[in-house]
């Protein structure tokens, strides 16, 4: 069994994935069913429209900076390439090393990027603009790469 994606980049140990159908675990409805629960189907729906507005204000913030957004946001999920595929994967470490938050590397129609995918209930107003900052900070530095 395999899965892939650009997003997956294979780890140095056993991926439990391969060895189980559909990378599934019993009960994976819980976690829906847990939100549901507690959240309510508006609360839910509620989450779900921060997080997305939350992945717009990322891409608002990163064409502003002069990067090249590739994707149309209309979930939660930004991609965005920084220049020369080096430069993009330079930024990206840098952003997982800096700590500030986490976001990882893809290739989307040829072209290498930073995935953002804004899915955490916690987020808020005040964490996205703290990582678009940092974000921004780190590819202006490697701009000179």
């Amino acid at each position: 069994m395999g899965i892939t994606a650009a997003y997956l980049e294979p780890g140095s140990r056993r991926e439990p994935m391969h060895h189980t159908p559909e990378a599934s675990r019993r009960a994976r409805g819980v976690e829906l069913w847990a939100g549901l629960k507690s959240l309510g189907r508006s609360g839910l729906c509620a989450l779900i429209e921060r997080t997305c507005d939350y992945a717009r204000r990322f891409a608002e913030g990163l064409r502003e900076g002069g990067f090249d957004v590739l994707n149309d946001v209309v979930i939660n999920q930004v991609l965005v390439s920084f220049g020369r595929p080096e430069v993009t994967r330079e930024v990206i470490r840098r952003v997982q090393e800096d700590g500030t938050c986490w976001c990882g590397g893809t290739v989307w129609q040829g072209k290498t990027a930073m995935r953002i995918s804004v899915s955490s209930w916690a987020t808020t107003d005040a964490d996205v603009e703290h990582s678009l900052r940092a974000i921004i900070r780190i590819a202006s530095e490697c701009r000179a790469i």
